[in-house]
């Protein structure tokens, strides 16, 4: 997955500046930035959920054009986990899981669940599979919604902010579930301010402000000793919390 060159702008706001990043299989990245950085626009951007107007992405070998094509090709292939779970209010978390396959893929129901049910369990809530979001916590949601990811079998993983919206309790149970899927080799990028699973689980560790990526390194190296004078500050301000 590659981004070169790539810029996104509102009327005069600029949003992303001729941004470089490359991620390579099974790798983990964590993108980290004060809010207003554009970390969470440019993995929108991957699965084009956020169109940009300069430069190239390509994920999985598939190029995402300017223009709105290759999108279902692209989103096939790239999972995407919000802030705000986005699960079907109306659905059970059995279905929610089994849409995606079915409508997308065109998947077999039975298949469809047998794959659903495998995912639930992997992420340790198959319990959970007849009821409906509103019945379950902040932390289980989220959990089902990462699973209802993995039912699509991605080659990528993105996680936009996943435990900002959880209460404390909550966070460690789906950071948890991302560190176990980091063992299994998936190719991730999160953007988070979770500096301990930064820590523990990213291959590389990628600071953004003002719409440009401004440093990045192994996580040894980015938190022991960063160069840039604003990674200092961010990091002195998030570490002390």
């Amino acid at each position: 997955m590659t981004a070169k060159n790539v810029s996104k702008w509102y009327g005069s706001f600029r949003v992303l500046t001729n941004v470089n990043l490359s991620v390579r299989k099974g790798e983990r990245v964590v993108i980290c930035g004060p809010s207003g950085s554009g970390k969470s626009t440019l993995i929108r951007c991957f699965n084009r959920l956020e169109a940009h107007q300069e430069g190239e992405i390509t994920v999985n070998g598939v190029r995402l054009h300017n223009k709105m094509r290759n999108v279902t090709e692209v989103r096939k292939s790239v999972g995407m986990v919000f802030q705000n779970f986005n699960l079907f209010p109306h659905m059970t978390v059995l279905m929610n899981c089994m849409a995606g396959p079915m409508w997308i893929k065109g998947v077999p129901e039975a298949e469809a669940r047998k794959t659903a049910m495998k995912f639930l369990e992997r992420v340790r809530i198959p319990e959970q599979a007849n009821k409906y979001p509103v019945q379950l916590s902040g932390g289980q949601q989220q959990r089902v919604a990462i699973a209802r990811s993995l039912c699509m079998e991605p080659a990528v993983m993105l996680f936009d902010e996943p435990t900002s919206a959880l209460d404390p309790e909550m966070v460690s149970e789906v950071l948890e579930t991302m560190t176990s899927l980091a063992q299994d080799g998936m190719t991730m990028v999160c953007v988070t301010h979770e500096m301990g699973f930064a820590r523990s689980v990213a291959d590389r560790v990628i600071f953004m402000d003002a719409g440009q990526i401004v440093e990045e390194g192994a996580p040894n190296d980015f938190f022991a000793n960063p160069q840039h004078p604003r990674t200092k500050l961010f990091l002195s301000q998030v570490l002390k919390h």
